[in-house]
């Protein structure tokens, strides 16, 4: 499944890409720590069987993107994209390869790849390791700040886990990678980031788990960066999905958070989690409860957990947050897609079902993101509308008006071609 995000309005049509990643935990998930099981990679490559469109076709109305393009025939997973505030030409984006060279002798696969755009995605550069690693990289997160820096982080293995590391170049030349947990640390591995920045990137937070929930935080443009704090004061296993920063107030942000049992079992939690004071203290709102998410025998490797609730955050020019996240009302059923929106992250309006309205079509996996003008939202999500378990495509809908309505729903995933497991 994005990631003030006001650039990552862009992004969406970029979605697309995620449609053939069904795990909410991601790919490399299901238990190694806290009860978590790393994927078995395919190793699977379709670089030979796989066409990659150079060119977008133009774009058709009535939705107004381009064609659905391939990243590439590699095993790829987990996407994550970002656009220059100031200059929407320049697009950049980060997968996780499990396939294909390495980016040394020692170095190991799955590896987190780089590439970029100077033609707001029109054309593309060269892919390339964005770091030389022995360690297993997974689970990327990217964004742009308005002077034009680029921040990144990713895992490297879970120890010593989230790593972080800007580029002043446009993604030319990378500093050197920082790290917040390990070997006599607490906590001593960590999982999961999701990244924040203020528009003028000086302040930087970055939420993970190790499976309770901890956020660093830097204001000095991710140069230094604070030891890591807890946010929760359970036993609950805590992901972060989405994190936005107020556009008046760098010491103010936001993060979108769901929380499990350890086992998945039972009732899970929307959450979101706010500091003020620039990620010294932590206060959590619980937005919404969902009963027992549902399982996927139907899909070999998948196991209880993946279709967990998940949220997606974001605030617009005016201040105002916009949540979308889904859940459902009886264990094991499908889940809904919901809005709700706030000025505050404290109190929230009621929910606004956006997501096809039969009970049978299983939802998950959002994304949002603010336009450039106040209470302009745009959301993108995957169903199984089209078949289900067997069809899931990627929608996206916009609201002009905060929430008061909403487009008609616009298939983003929109071809059966290109790649040898696609299919109609």
């Amino acid at each position: 499944m994005t990631k003030v995000r006001l650039p990552r309005w862009s992004f969406l049509v970029a979605l697309v890409s995620i449609a053939v990643c069904l795990g909410v935990r991601g790919p490399d998930d299901l238990a190694g720590q806290g009860g978590e099981v790393k994927k078995t990679s395919t190793g699977r490559s379709f670089a030979e069987q796989t066409v990659v469109q150079v060119m977008p076709a133009p774009a058709a109305p009535p939705s107004g993107f381009d064609s659905e393009r391939v990243f590439g025939g590699q095993d790829d997973w987990e996407p994550a994209v970002a656009v220059d505030p100031i200059n929407s030409n320049f697009v950049y984006q980060l997968t996780t390869r499990y396939s294909g060279p390495t980016a040394c002798k020692n170095c190991k696969l799955p590896a987190i790849i780089f590439r970029s755009s100077s033609d707001g995605g029109t054309t593309w550069g060269a892919d390339r390791f964005i770091e030389a690693s022995a360690k297993a990289q997974n689970d990327p997160e990217i964004e742009v700040a308005a002077t034009g820096h680029v921040f990144a982080v990713w895992l490297d293995a879970f120890n010593p886990g989230v790593t972080f590391s800007k580029s002043m170049d446009r993604g030319v030349t990378w500093s050197t990678p920082k790290s917040f947990t390990g070997k006599g640390t607490k906590p001593s591995y960590s999982d999961k980031p999701i990244l924040a920045i203020s528009r003028d990137g000086q302040h930087v937070y970055i939420a993970f788990n190790a499976s309770d929930s901890y956020v660093v935080s830097s204001h000095d443009f991710g140069n230094s960066f604070s030891a890591p704090v807890k946010t929760n004061s359970d036993t609950r296993y805590w992901f972060h999905n989405g994190g936005a920063v107020s556009a008046a107030n760098g010491n103010v942000v936001y993060f979108g958070a769901a929380d499990f049992s350890q086992t998945y079992v039972g009732d899970a939690f929307a959450d979101v989690i706010r500091s003020t004071d620039g990620g010294v203290t932590w206060t959590t709102t619980r937005l919404d409860t969902s009963r027992q998410m549902p399982d996927c025998p139907w899909s070999p490797g998948c196991t209880l957990g993946f279709f967990g609730t998940s949220t997606a955050i974001a605030i617009d020019s005016a201040g105002t947050l916009m949540i979308a996240y889904h859940v459902n009302s009886t264990p094991s059923a499908p889940e809904q897609m919901y809005i709700r929106k706030s000025t505050d992250g404290v109190t929230w309006s009621a929910r606004t079902q956006i997501s096809d309205p039969s009970s049978t079509v299983s939802n998950g996996f959002p994304a949002i993101a603010a336009g450039p003008s106040a209470g302009d939202f745009r959301v993108a999500w995957q169903d199984d509308r089209n078949g289900s378990t067997t069809a899931w495509n990627t929608w996206y809908r916009r609201t002009t008006n905060g929430g008061g309505s909403w487009s008609t729903a616009v298939r983003l995933s929109d071809l059966g071609t290109g790649a040898p497991y696609k299919a109609s």
